[in-house]
């Protein structure tokens, strides 16, 4: 199982016209943790897309590009490019770049967004929220496989025989579907043979357990075989030398987050006492020690089968060290006793 780290770039709002010194050092951070998350063995570095001014990313291909000139192997992807309100073809050139820049390293997991900011800056219709995911995927994907291309769809202007360059060093540029808590999304990643992400990010890990299973059986309907199709799972994560010392760390910067989404779509706020509910077992947070996320990454592997994980970061009000530190035990510690319980079960 691959294991990795996924930032969104959460930030303080500075409303700074030039000179924002908070956001250039975000970023600093999210390519320092890039060098430390392949310095430390870790497989994957992905950087999330928003358009609001409490996130510092908006173009993550860029972001990625500046992580991929100071490592060696981690794979470098989006988590996710907000598809829907992107021009694919801009998209698939920026990620080829990213992938001839990286030697190779680059993938693409495609959403539609947890935010709807992008769909007015980019002037789309919220009303063809839906259609406007499904047509512009078919054509990322038809970018994939076709150096010269003939396309027509309802929102974009048709494509007339044009040759889409540069090409990526990989054959294919590997294309996720990111998901949160769309059957159909699962589905469509199943049917058309993509790898497939589930953020957990709220409510017990074994509550998505149908979502695996509907991919998995979407995908043999559709002649796939699913056993060779890959499957990651997205949930916030904080490791520290005792359990007490990685809550009091996470809490405030989670807490502050959450706090201020839930603000704006009804939420009650979050206590410490939910919280630490949440670290438990059973909960969507892996926090805690390398020993206590070891043992539920390797139980969470026996309910999904997934062959990625992927915790999450939160870099507002957290201590960079402290994030630095997390992200080193990630990678030299729990990442090596995960892949031999894993291979100990296997035998």
């Amino acid at each position: 199982m691959e294991l990795g780290i996924s930032s969104f770039g959460e930030i303080a709002p500075t409303h700074v016209a030039g000179g924002d010194q908070a956001a250039a050092r975000r970023l600093q951070e999210l390519v320092a943790l890039g060098r430390r998350a392949d310095e430390s063995g870790l497989d994957v570095v992905s950087i999330g897309e928003h358009h609001r001014a409490d996130y510092v990313v908006s173009a993550p291909e860029v972001v990625l590009a500046a992580v991929a000139a100071v490592t060696q192997r981690v794979r470098l992807t989006s988590a996710v490019t907000v598809l829907s309100s992107t021009d694919p073809v801009r998209t698939f050139q920026n990620f080829a770049t990213l992938d001839l820049i990286s030697n190779g390293r680059a993938e693409i997991i495609a959403g539609r967004g947890s935010f709807i900011e992008s769909f007015p800056l980019f002037g789309q219709d919220l009303n063809d929220y839906d259609t406007l995911f499904a047509e512009k995927l078919g054509l990322l994907l038809q970018l994939n496989e076709q150096e010269v291309v003939t396309w027509q769809g309802r929102h974009r202007p048709a494509i007339a025989g044009k040759g889409v360059y540069p090409r990526p060093l990989q054959p294919r540029l590997p294309i996720w579907i990111g998901v949160g808590g769309t059957p159909a999304s699962a589905a469509r990643a199943g049917s058309l043979g993509l790898g497939l992400t589930i953020a957990i990010l709220g409510g017990a890990p074994a509550q998505y357990v149908p979502f695996a299973d509907l991919y998995r059986r979407s995908a043999e309907q559709a002649g796939h075989n699913s056993a060779e199709l890959p499957l990651c799972l997205n949930c916030h994560f904080h490791l520290a030398d005792t359990f007490q010392q990685a809550a009091d760390e996470f809490f405030p910067a989670y807490s502050l987050v959450m706090n201020r989404i839930g603000r704006e779509r009804g939420w009650r706020p979050m206590t410490r006492q939910q919280f630490d509910s949440l670290c438990g077992p059973d909960g969507p947070l892996f926090v805690g020690t390398p020993q206590q996320v070891t043992g539920k990454l390797v139980r969470l592997h026996g309910l999904f089968q997934n062959t990625r994980f992927i915790g999450q970061l939160m870099l507002e009000g957290m201590p960079h060290e402290a994030v630095l530190r997390s992200t080193e035990l990630f990678g030299q510690v729990v990442s090596p006793a995960v892949q031999r319980a894993l291979a100990s079960q296997a035998v």
